[in-house]
């Protein structure tokens, strides 16, 4: 099975590259189901339901999000009818939404996709490895899910890569969001799982994470704020990762980077057409 895992989309800039090249890609390169990060979609802040549709009608699977998931506060509603949208798993009892779900590839396999958010300079939410735990003891890979996708969303790289290690042997792909900038260690771990510390952004990286360079500087350089920040809106790169499985056991055969448009240097997969 071909898994695809895009990054966090900032903005229109992002949205729009994903519209219009996902399909293509899904049909060209024959991929059976593909996850997004979605919680900076709607101008740099959180997702709206349109935006859910938009991404949905051109062929995501599921929308992942992070510690921006209520920016829009119309989510704490619509989250509830969109089975296909996955808030992190570690919120407190009571937090509308799921943190995981069972999903149809296009093949008609289960998937099991997780979202958990780390807590190391992020809010105070519960234990993420303990969540972890208690979901893929529920739904085991090769038994209860064909293939099992975990979104850590977190600031540092050692959050990450402890998660990467917990879950190797036990999920097919654990990916990292929340920083943007995708990071060059993509390998599979010891237990076969697929793994990559941040898989990066889609979105315009003439920016500073996605949004306008103005204010941020601004702000770094006297403490002052001016307004609010802004998604750039020039030519988005599309990051991600495409991971093929073993069907028999749901692990990771290979792992590749995925960057096109925008300002970064091009990676494709070596089947790419």
């Amino acid at each position: 099975m071909r898994l695809m895992f895009l990054g966090d989309i900032v903005g229109r800039a992002g949205r729009v590259a994903v519209v219009e090249q996902l399909p293509d890609m899904i049909e060209r390169q024959d991929i059976d189901f593909v996850a997004i990060n979605g919680e900076n979609a709607a101008g740099g802040f959180g997702i709206t339901e349109k935006i859910v549709r938009e991404l949905s009608d051109a062929g995501a699977d599921v929308i992942t999000l992070g510690n921006h998931a209520w920016d829009q506060k119309e989510a704490l509603v619509f989250i509830e009818r969109q089975d296909r949208l996955i808030r992190p798993i570690n919120f407190p009892p009571g937090t509308p939404g799921r943190g995981a779900n069972l999903i149809k590839s296009r093949g008609g396999d289960d998937i099991l996709v997780i979202n958990v958010m780390g807590r190391i300079f992020m809010d105070p939410l519960d234990d993420p490895f303990a969540a972890i735990e208690k979901e893929l003891a529920a739904c085991p890979l090769g038994k209860g899910a064909s293939a099992i996708i975990i979104d850590m969303h977190c600031e540092t790289t050692s959050e990450k890569q402890a998660m990467g290690y917990f879950a190797d042997g036990r999920a097919s792909l654990v990916v990292g969001t929340h920083t943007h900038v995708p990071t060059a260690d993509h390998r599979i771990l010891d237990g076969g799982t697929a793994f990559i510390t941040d898989v990066g952004m889609c979105g315009d990286f003439d920016s500073v994470i996605g949004m306008d360079k103005d204010e941020p500087m601004r702000r770094f350089t006297t403490k002052i704020g001016a307004r609010r920040f802004e998604p750039a809106d020039g030519e988005a790169t599309l990051c991600g990762v495409v991971v093929d499985t073993d069907d028999e056991t749901g692990l990771a055969k290979d792992i590749w980077p995925l960057r096109t448009g925008g300002r970064l240097e091009p990676v494709l997969p070596p089947f790419w057409s």
